[in-house]
């Protein structure tokens, strides 16, 4: 079945994302428990694949993360190939789902990371993403 953008991603998600059209996204932390759905939706809307390999700076990642890996060391891994005033979204289970992580190691994860937490956006049944960014500080 084919979406048009604009019914793929509703505009509140597009914008509390921070997508646009033809940016650069690398997926970390891909397993068969992901949103199959809403990766395709946001490669629908971006009319790009996702990358995990990069040649250059990234304009997002897209971070599928789970309780059972640290997510500082998550998070700095994701900085590793990530534009300056790139985009990390931090797609968690929700709350009672398999791999939940609780906000409170989310929020101590970013601030080891030297990241800010932006916004929470509820992007699909099963999951949840966290938009992170680095400071305005540190971007200049």
């Amino acid at each position: 079945m084919w979406f048009s953008r604009a019914m793929a991603l509703p505009d509140s998600t597009v914008q509390a994302l921070g997508l646009r059209i033809g940016m650069v996204v690398q997926e970390l932390g891909w397993d068969t428990d992901v949103d199959e759905g809403l990766r395709e939706q946001l490669m629908d809307f971006l009319d790009d694949d996702l990358v995990e390999e990069v040649v250059e700076a990234v304009d997002a990642v897209l971070l599928w993360q789970r309780d059972d890996i640290d997510v500082a060391d998550s998070l700095v891994d994701a900085l590793t190939d990530l534009d300056a005033d790139g985009i990390i979204w931090l797609a968690i289970p929700k709350i009672g789902r398999e791999g939940h992580v609780p906000d409170s190691d989310i929020a101590e994860a970013a601030k080891t990371a030297g990241l800010a937490l932006t916004s929470v956006v509820d992007a699909s049944h099963d999951w949840s993403v966290r938009k992170l960014v680095r400071p305005k500080r540190a971007r200049n």
